[in-house]
């Protein structure tokens, strides 16, 4: 596997690939990988024959006070895991690679990005869907994958892939858990023993209140009953347990279409999120 850091080698590298035929497949990642990073990577390669991950632990995304000092950094181990998975090429650039002195665009979606983690985190979305744009261009790969833990993440890349008419091929990949249920997330490190005991009660409040929608209990109460259960289990504060729109994540107050049960909530200094999918029947 080629480790690649300036974009002038990553052009030579990615045209390598494609001479030597096929499709490219991106995994765009911030390092600090696990099992649910190889799921991504095991899912790119049904799709295409090369595999271009990324790792940049992206600052235009971290807040003030938020843990961008602190991230997890391990290259030589993810490197180690991507190659045994079957990537063929690491683009893993610096700050001063991927932003340039002088850089001064940004690119925001309306819509999707507002609300949830975009009211807690104000311009984490403008971040992500900057750095997401420059990754493709510079990759300009058929497809890239995304998991679907952090949902709307993958529905600002979406609308903007659309909106920009990038072509590329958006793919979500369920979120891989732990045997309790708790989504895996490289955030989970953060955790004290005690934490991630108490942790299992963000998937099983989730689980409980799409059962009782699905099976026809009022949204609100369904949602009320998932908080009460989250402060129960020590989460505070909660930022939203809410149900949207599985495509547009408007918010929806009675099941008669696709959704998506989403929360996010601190455990001590470590926020976390996680979403089912909700179906009519």
């Amino acid at each position: 596997m080629q480790i690649i850091r300036d974009r002038i080698a990553l052009r030579s590298g990615v045209a390598a690939l494609r001479d030597d035929g096929g499709r490219i497949a991106l995994v765009p990642t911030m390092g600090a990988l696990h099992a649910g990073h190889m799921a991504l990577v095991a899912q790119a390669l049904r799709h295409a024959p090369h595999v271009v991950a990324s790792i940049f632990v992206n600052p235009m995304q971290f807040g003030l006070g938020e843990d961008l000092a602190t991230y997890p950094r391990r290259e030589v181990e993810d490197a180690a895991m991507l190659e045994a998975a079957g990537c063929a090429l690491l683009w893993a650039p610096e700050a001063k690679e991927m932003y340039p002195a002088g850089f001064a665009t940004t690119v925001s979606v309306a819509g999707v990005s507002e609300g949830l983690c975009g009211a807690a985190r104000p311009g984490h979305f403008d971040g992500v869907a900057t750095v997401v744009a420059k990754l493709l261009n510079q990759v300009r790969p058929d497809v890239a994958l995304f998991g679907e833990k952090d949902y709307q993440q993958l529905a600002v890349i979406r609308r903007m892939a659309a909106d920009l008419d990038l072509a590329v091929e958006i793919v979500g990949v369920p979120t891989v858990r732990e045997p309790d249920g708790l989504a895996l997330s490289s955030r989970n490190a953060y955790l004290s023993a005690a934490e991630r005991a108490a942790a299992r009660a963000l998937p099983e409040a989730l689980e409980a209140a799409a059962t009782a929608i699905a099976a026809g209990r009022p949204v609100a109460a369904a949602l009320q009953a998932a908080r009460a259960r989250l402060a129960d289990a020590g989460f505070d504060p909660i930022d939203y347990v809410e149900l949207r729109d599985s495509g547009t994540l408007a918010p929806v107050d009675r099941l008669d279409r696709p959704a998506r049960l989403l929360a996010a909530a601190r455990l001590g200094r470590t926020r976390l999120i996680d979403n089912v999918p909700v179906n009519p029947a």
